[in-house]
């Protein structure tokens, strides 16, 4: 017997998968392990609904305050500057600057703007609310995909389903506590805005009626300390939480958690431009409707930085930070169907796929014993070294498993005895014919490489695909398959071929094909 590289690489292989293997095999503390996923390990299901024609209204309050902003800024003096679901509508008093708002106007995507003498009104065309519903279904994809990230949960699916459908799947979420916290997270629409109050009518805010206060331009909010604390602000925001850049729990004297927020360039230019004219009146943060905190604005604030405080946990102040990090969400969110899988159940399933797996894998190898004889133990070496390296691949980079990848295993597997049959068949075949050891062996390997290539190579293709346009479980299945791939193609043709040529002179010297290869001669 002879080393040769084959056998080399095909032994590092082997310490490579049982050494990473070995802590998702044994359930080790440290080093990385194979996440098991919403089927194996129970966790929460949950389609989500999205309010699509919210992001519209969302939209068009945004570019009310963009309006308001651009006047004051310009000093261009309009009155009755207001909005509904569909319009936003104001009339300019100096009809001077009605070119200026015109440029200002069209540059906003989408706008249908009519001018009737010195009023103006604004609505959206009907391929900008059809896009605006269409972003809204795909930022909140994205949005709650990062706030789940950003959550610690491994491998989440947020995944569309339909038109205007969600499906997000939890795996690992056990406890009550632990679903009430994921779905607040989901759900919550995070959305921020710096608001002015009515400084000359706050006083009688206990006396007014929602639609009392929409006569003067205002909305009234409740406060989050206290339901029964009522604030009037100006409906239109300063700002709100689309220019925020950054958001992190920070802690105030008295050691209480508060979110420091941090604002774009533009945000900033804004804030700074309120802060200078208002200096003495009070600035509403309002946070989801709720009024957060309403201090007095001593002088002009710099620098695009500011805090929301509230009574609230460290917890919380995590979770609330991680929302407006993510983003808000531009139209609300609804369940549709929420299910709760049981760890019970992901157990049920581990067992039954192990036993699938287990079964197949033994009767296999009985097979190869008795067909191939001591070709078909070396082929059985090389399918054992081929599941060690695909758990140890999947360990390595922290891949979830889950039904449909356990199915891909055991594919995987078939398809590297496979590779192993297709081999010694044409080895059995020169031997047939009279060749020497040597050269069945190497003849062998080289009449089997086309076959064995054409149907990896063509499988391969197929797994990406499925990658690239499928969703949750069929990537977890294509991610399997593809690395069961490739540790086949290194263990049943570079491995085994290694083995053959470090035990060539042994079975030339045997002269016993039939213990060998399990053939007569």
């Amino acid at each position: 017997m002879k080393l040769n590289y084959r056998i080399v690489v095909f032994a590092l292989a082997i310490v490579f998968g049982i050494t990473f293997s070995m802590p998702s095999l044994l359930q080790m503390e440290s080093g990385k392990k194979v996440t098991l996923g919403l089927d194996l390990q129970g966790g929460l299901h949950m389609l989500l609904g999205v309010k699509t024609e919210e992001a519209t209204k969302s939209r068009i309050k945004s570019i009310t305050a963009s309006i308001k902003h651009f006047t004051d800024k310009k000093d261009i003096l309009v009155d009755e500057l207001k909005f509904d679901e569909n319009a936003i509508s104001f009339m300019l008093l100096d009809v001077d600057d009605l070119k200026a708002v015109k440029e200002f106007l069209g540059e906003i995507e989408g706008a249908n703007i009519v001018v009737s003498g010195e009023n103006i009104s604004l609505s959206l065309t009907e391929e900008e609310i059809e896009k605006t519903e269409k972003e809204a279904i795909s930022q909140a994809i994205e949005t709650i995909r990062n706030r789940l990230d950003q959550f610690g949960l491994t491998e989440p699916v947020v995944a569309r389903q339909g038109e205007e459908k969600i499906l997000v799947q939890l795996a690992g979420i056990k406890t009550q506590e632990e679903e009430q916290r994921a779905r607040e997270l989901i759900s919550r629409a995070a959305k921020l805005e710096l608001m002015s109050v009515d400084e000359d009518r706050s006083a009688r805010v206990y006396t007014m009626s929602d639609a009392d206060a929409a006569t003067y331009g205002d909305v009234i909010l409740k406060d989050v300390k206290d339901p029964r604390i009522k604030h009037l602000v100006r409906e239109i925001p300063i700002l709100d939480g689309g220019m925020l850049t950054d958001a992190h729990v920070g802690f105030n004297q008295n050691n209480r958690p508060l979110i420091n927020f941090s604002l774009n360039a533009e945000g900033a230019e804004i804030f700074g431009d309120f802060t200078g004219k208002n200096v003495g009146n009070h600035l509403a943060v309002v946070l989801d409707s709720k009024v957060y905190s309403a201090p007095v604005i001593n002088e002009r604030i710099g620098g695009g930085s500011g805090q929301i405080s509230g009574d609230y946990t460290v917890l919380e102040a995590k979770d609330l930070a991680i929302a407006l990090r993510s983003g808000a969400l531009l139209a609300p969110i609804y369940m549709m169907e929420k299910r709760s899988v049981g760890p019970s159940l992901g157990a049920d399933s581990i067992k039954a796929s192990m036993v699938a797996l287990i079964g197949g894998f033994i009767l296999v190898i009985i097979f190869m014993v008795v067909y191939y004889r001591l070709a078909g133990v070396i082929a059985n070496i090389a399918l054992v070294a081929n599941l060690f390296i695909i758990l140890a691949i999947m360990s390595l980079f922290g891949a979830t498993l889950t039904l449909p990848g356990m199915a891909g295993i055991v594919l995987t597997v078939g398809m590297a005895v496979d590779a192993n049959v297709i081999i010694s068949e044409r080895i059995r075949e020169l031997i047939y014919q009279g060749v020497s050891i040597h050269k069945a062996i190497e003849d062998g390997y080289a009449n089997a490489m086309r076959a064995i290539l054409d149907a990896n190579i063509t499988t391969v293709i197929a797994t990406i695909i499925l990658y690239a346009y499928g969703t949750g479980a069929i990537k977890g299945f294509a991610i399997t398959m593809t690395i069961g791939i490739f540790a086949s193609m290194l263990t049943a043709i570079l491995g085994t071929h290694g083995i053959y040529e470090m035990l060539e002179k042994t079975i030339q010297k045997s002269k016993n094909n039939r213990l060998w290869f399990g053939i007569k001669g």
